[in-house]
C-alpha cells in the first residue's frame, strides 16, 4: 500500500484510482499523513440536489475519499466496515472540505472521524467510521 513516507503526490496518484470519487465527484487530496487527511472538490452542478443545495450523496463521498486516504497511509490495507454521518447545514462556500482523523488507530480496527466545512467555515458534517484491516 502506501508507506508512511508516501509522497502526497504518491498518494494522489494512488487514489487517482477512486473513479467515482476523483472523476464523478472532482474529489481532489490536499494533505495526507498516517492517520490524517484532508479533500476537498469544488461545488459545481453535478454537486447540487433538487432542491438547490449541495446532494448528501456528494458530501458523503468527500468524506468517504477522506476517510479512504487517512486510514490507508502508513497502514495494511484498510476498508470501511461501518460508517454514520450527520449534516449539520447546507453548504454556503464553493468549496467543501473534509479532514479526516483517527480517533484510534489499531491493528485490526481503525476508528475515525471527518469532519466536513465549506470554504466560509461552515460546518456542513460530520462522519464516524470503523475500519477494517486486511491481512
Amino acid at each position: 500500500m502506501l508507506d508512511e513516507n508516501s509522497s502526497l503526490e504518491d498518494v494522489r496518484v494512488f487514489f487517482a484510482n477512486d473513479r467515482f470519487a476523483t472523476d464523478a465527484c472532482g474529489c481532489e487530496v490536499l494533505e495526507a499523513a498516517h492517520g490524517h487527511s484532508a479533500c476537498a472538490f469544488t461545488i459545481g452542478p453535478q454537486h447540487i440536489n433538487a432542491q438547490g443545495n449541495v446532494m448528501g450523496g456528494a458530501i458523503f463521498t468527500l468524506a468517504d475519499f477522506a476517510l479512504a486516504v487517512a486510514c490507508n497511509v502508513g497502514e495494511k490495507p484498510t476498508v470501511s466496515v461501518q460508517s454514520s454521518i450527520e449534516y449539520f447545514n447546507m453548504a454556503k462556500g464553493a468549496r467543501l472540505i473534509a479532514t479526516a482523523e483517527a480517533d484510534k488507530s489499531g491493528r485490526n480496527l481503525g476508528f475515525y472521524t471527518v469532519d466536513i466545512a465549506d470554504d466560509l467555515g461552515t460546518h456542513v458534517a460530520r462522519m464516524t467510521a470503523t475500519c477494517f484491516r486486511r491481512a
